[in-house]
């Protein structure tokens, strides 16, 4: 009986290997991407808040467009593909350059493929699963895509290890990332689209009118958090100051890879049992403890648990949002979906520049920051009770 409840249609499963091999490529570059750009390509630290601002931005610039027209015209799969394509074409700049212009570009680019193709992924995603199970559906697809994430800063770990960590040794691990980036496009052409209802007449501005009220309501807490939830490459940079090489830096990014993967499926369960707006509200107040817990930590030890711990609420807050977005607006996943991540990619930007900004001065003021406005997010969401009608 349990089996029967939990069993998953094998198109997720299909979606999962997509994102699995898209996430090998890209976590061997992003594993290392901060101490290349800021050590051997000698960026500093607040350019690089100002370009994973701009990365953050830039995955989500696209989303409410993508979302739109995969509504209007029913389709998911030809923008997902559009949307890998996109970001396996922009990995080719690593190959050719990797100056800081060169970097920059290549960041900032290749998240317009991710903002691309997540909405109607996602809205195809929770398509095929049952409202019932669709937080372990959620749960194990990110599983899958932070299984690549593990293995990924695996290979960077072996490479940079084999090759040193030189510029040739960095180069020849963006070629090797380059291969899986091509077979994720190609499995993703022989998974069978499941379409959407057709809206051809309905225009942006209708669209957003018709998008439940307890969805918009969500977008307030979502949009606090953001504030505080600057890109992991800060973390990468503690790690650093407390003595980790880069290649010991690639291995705790497997660490937090390996314990999302494990966590993920149980998160869904845990959120399909309990009600996913309580598994949020867990994923908000674990991220902000473990910040809490950065502005004191100092030991490799210490860092070493927050990096696990980081996992877990990567875990929990990440694919409980989707899966709690699609309980919220049953009619337009996909826009939803796209306006989730515009609005919080849009407050990434100045969360990064205010990031950085706040580390040359003091890093703990960063981490303190982002404490702080995880406690608002969870007040802001208990107020507005954004997920107080039952799902459909």
């Amino acid at each position: 009986m349990v089996a029967k409840r939990t069993r998953l249609h094998p198109d997720i499963l299909k979606l999962g290997l997509v994102s699995f091999l898209t996430d090998l490529s890209s976590e061997m570059i992003f594993s290392v991407f901060a101490i290349f750009f800021t050590t051997v390509a000698g960026a500093s630290a607040s350019l690089l808040g100002l370009i994973e601002g701009l990365a953050d931005f830039s995955a989500s610039s696209l989303n409410y467009l993508a979302g739109w027209l995969s509504d209007r015209g029913g389709k998911r799969k030809i923008f997902a593909i559009a949307g890998y394509g996109f970001s396996t074409l922009a990995k080719t700049i690593l190959l050719v350059s990797t100056s800081i212009v060169g970097l920059s570009l290549f960041r900032v680019i290749e998240r317009l493929g991710k903002g691309f193709r997540g909405p109607p992924r996602d809205a195809w995603l929770s398509s095929i699963a049952p409202q019932k199970t669709r937080g372990y559906a959620f749960g194990v697809h990110k599983a899958l895509d932070k299984a690549g994430a593990v293995l990924g800063p695996l290979v960077a770990y072996a490479l940079l290890s084999w090759l040193g960590e030189t510029p040739e040794g960095y180069r020849m691990l963006f070629w090797v990332a380059f291969v899986p980036a091509v077979l994720a496009v190609v499995v993703l052409g022989f998974i069978q689209d499941k379409p959407g209802i057709s809206r051809e007449h309905e225009s942006v501005g209708e669209n957003w009118k018709l998008l439940s009220p307890q969805f918009k309501r969500f977008l307030l807490p979502a949009g606090i958090f953001a504030l505080g939830y600057f890109s992991l490459g800060f973390l990468l940079l503690k790690a650093h100051a407390a003595g980790f090489s880069a290649s010991q830096i690639v291995l705790l990014y497997a660490l937090f890879n390996a314990t999302c993967v494990v966590v993920a499926p149980l998160a869904g369960k845990l959120g399909d049992a309990v009600g996913r707006s309580r598994v949020v509200l867990l994923g908000y107040a674990l991220y902000g403890s473990i910040n809490l817990a950065l502005v004191f930590a100092s030991s490799q030890w210490e860092i070493i648990a927050v990096f696990a711990c980081y996992g877990l609420f990567y875990a929990v807050e990440d694919s409980q949002s989707k899966a709690l977005i699609a309980d919220l607006e049953h009619d337009r996943r996909a826009t939803a979906m796209g306006v989730y991540n515009f609005v919080t990619g849009l407050i990434y930007l100045p969360a990064s520049l205010i990031a950085g900004a706040l580390w040359t001065v003091a890093p703990e003021l960063a981490f303190g920051l982002a404490a702080l406005l995880s406690l608002v997010a969870m007040g802001a969401f208990a107020v507005l009770r954004p997920a107080g009608i039952s799902p459909r």
